[in-house]
């Protein structure tokens, strides 16, 4: 039976949430208020890890067994266009991404672990800043977390407007892509654009790199792997009667292995400076890593099928879902402690296309999946740490 006060609390703070953004690394009233809910609570609280996140911690019995759960707490740089009555209040930020329901969510996890106390050892709850940029992770790491608060395994959902509420979605391996940046800087010799035979033309060229790439995913990946390599801008400085002189050209990739993404580099290097010799050009490549993979742990897959099917039902639950081709700065977490990370359906259509999309200035929380969330973490943590 649903429990009405705690479905209004869950609504409440993520409303509040959703009223009061802040951008990565910026969450200090969140942070604030996030701390207070837990302090009264009666759990023990740490603040400022990697900035403005936040660590509460909570033991029960002698197990020596520690769980983290953790959420993200930072809305996007995007000006709100809904008319909501809780819409945002600070101009230019909005919760488009549903951090506002994850930070509830684990709040109400707290809340029910804290009263029921149905489980042997410990949890932390870990609320992360600065999700968006792929940042705060490493930021929290860097500022000794996992040192001074260590965990044995790491746990994360996020919402899923593209499946329908209440459904729960995981995978073994890659769930998410990684995310890397290029820039590929093309140096020719500017002409006339009556007399291309006496320049170098680092627009023919960039063409020829543009369509080159693309073989990556189609000649160089295995088809059953997850690969992405897009082109999103492209910049000279010519004029329309002038050949330019250079080319740049940005964008980013995605796979969700860390040996395809040492590939995809090694291959667009080659292919970058390849085409550029042949045609006379010179060139400049810059490649970085902005987001790991998300690369789940088989056994903590286990755990997490486990409990979603004892929340919401056997099927419900899909245990090797399709990855999802964007990136989660829970990655990074990952490549240090066993984990798992999961999606949360919160589609009120079951076409996905019907569904307001993540990153979209109209975007809200489905307030009715928060008690759903909560209860899967708590039972998650039920099931991994027996009494």
């Amino acid at each position: 039976m649903k429990n009405i006060d705690f479905a209004n609390q869950l609504k409440e703070w993520r409303q509040y949430f959703h009223m009061h953004p802040e951008s990565a690394f910026e969450e200090k009233n969140t942070s604030e208020y996030i701390a207070k809910v837990l302090t009264d609570m009666g759990l023990e609280v740490h603040k400022n890890i990697g900035g403005t996140g936040v660590v509460a911690s909570l033991k029960v019995g002698d197990g020596e067994e520690v769980i983290g759960l953790r959420a993200d707490m930072d809305a996007i740089n995007m000006l709100e266009k809904g008319e909501l009555l809780y819409a945002s209040k600070n101009h230019g930020k909005m919760h488009a991404c549903g951090h506002d329901g994850h930070t509830a969510t684990l709040l109400g996890a707290a809340r029910l672990l804290v009263e029921r106390k149905n489980f042997n050892g410990t949890v932390r709850f870990i609320f992360q800043p600065a999700e968006e940029p792929g940042k705060g992770s490493q930021a929290m790491i860097d500022d000794g977390i996992f040192e001074e608060y260590p965990i044995d395994e790491i746990y994360g959902l996020h919402n899923a407007p593209f499946i329908p509420e209440g459904t729960i979605h995981t995978r073994p391996g890659g769930i998410m892509a990684s995310e890397d940046n290029f820039v590929i800087r093309i140096n020719g010799k500017g002409s006339h654009a009556s007399s291309p035979h006496i320049g170098i033309d680092p627009l023919v060229t960039a063409s020829q790199i543009i369509l080159g790439l693309q073989t990556i995913a189609s000649r160089n990946v295995n088809p059953l792997q997850q690969v992405v390599v897009s082109c999103t801008e492209l910049h000279t400085d010519g004029v329309h009667n002038a050949i330019p002189s250079n080319v740049e050209i940005l964008g980013d990739t995605r796979s969700c292995t860390v040996e395809i993404q040492e590939l995809i580099e090694t291959r667009m290097r080659s292919i970058c400076e390849g085409i550029c010799k042949m045609n006379g050009a010179d060139c400049e490549f810059e490649y970085t890593h902005e987001f790991a993979p998300t690369v789940n742990w088989e056994k903590c897959v286990n755990i997490v099928a486990t409990a979603g099917k004892n929340i919401v039902g056997e099927d419900k639950v899909n245990a090797n879902c399709e990855p999802w081709m964007a990136s989660e700065d829970f990655g990074t977490f990952l490549t240090h402690v066993p984990g798992c990370f999961v999606f949360l359906g919160s589609g009120k259509s079951a076409i996905a296309s019907e569904n307001t999309p993540l990153h979209n200035s109209m975007y809200d929380y489905n307030d009715d999946v928060l008690e759903i969330g909560a209860e899967f973490f708590a039972e998650l943590i039920k099931v991994r740490l027996p009494q």
